[in-house]
């Protein structure tokens, strides 16, 4: 079983969408442990609408909550506290796409992030990058940090439409490879990812 942890090098970057054409082409599990913002929808429901094979299980999430900000806020205003040593694997024997909680770095409790779940599951790192102004120096900074706190690296997918340029400031800077680019998308559905989850290569995955 292999587990890919799905983080972003800022909030809005796509990870649902990005988790649902590997989980598609995969034919992997989801679970996202920490869903905030559960007034507006949840990336599990999302999930069930955008997957057409048989095989992916959507599994249930370990902690949700209403307010759509960072998990450490939003689980003060409940009262309540987000335990990372808690969360934990859903039963399966299937290979599983996790999905993180806004950036890499957001808070889930005082000195603890998101990205440390990664560590904590023993999973490998994706990291979606999104195409917008600051896009080169956010990337930059979150590569930097997952090398030198000695992460599992899976590589980079790319989630837009990038100039040459700026793409190759992101991918050049390290040797963490880059698995999949996907131009920008008007519409999402079920067969929209189906069409993207053709192109993911299976053997970078392996």
């Amino acid at each position: 079983m292999k587990r890919y942890f799905i983080t972003g090098i800022d909030t809005n970057v796509g990870k649902t969408v990005i988790s649902a054409i590997l989980a598609e082409g995969l034919e992997a599990d989801y679970w996202k442990p920490i869903q905030c913002g559960i007034s507006d929808g949840t990336d599990v429901k999302e999930m069930s609408k955008m997957i057409s094979n048989s095989k992916t299980k959507i599994h249930p999430e370990a902690y949700s909550f209403a307010a759509p900000v960072s998990p450490h806020l939003a689980a003060a205003i409940e009262n309540k506290k987000i335990d990372v040593k808690n969360i934990k694997l859903p039963t399966t024997t299937n290979s599983l796409i996790i999905e993180g909680a806004g950036g890499m770095m957001v808070p889930v409790s005082k000195n603890n992030y998101v990205i440390q779940m990664a560590r904590e599951l023993d999973a490998e790192v994706i990291l979606v990058i999104r195409n917008y102004i600051g896009c080169i120096n956010h990337s930059l900074l979150s590569i930097d940090y997952l090398l030198r706190n000695k992460y599992k690296i899976k590589g980079l997918i790319l989630n837009g439409n990038f100039d040459p340029l700026v793409e190759e400031a992101i991918t050049s800077y390290s040797d963490v490879p880059v698995l999949a680019k996907f131009a920008e998308q008007t519409v999402i559905d079920k067969n929209k990812i189906k069409e993207l989850a053709s192109s993911v290569k299976k053997e970078l995955f392996k």
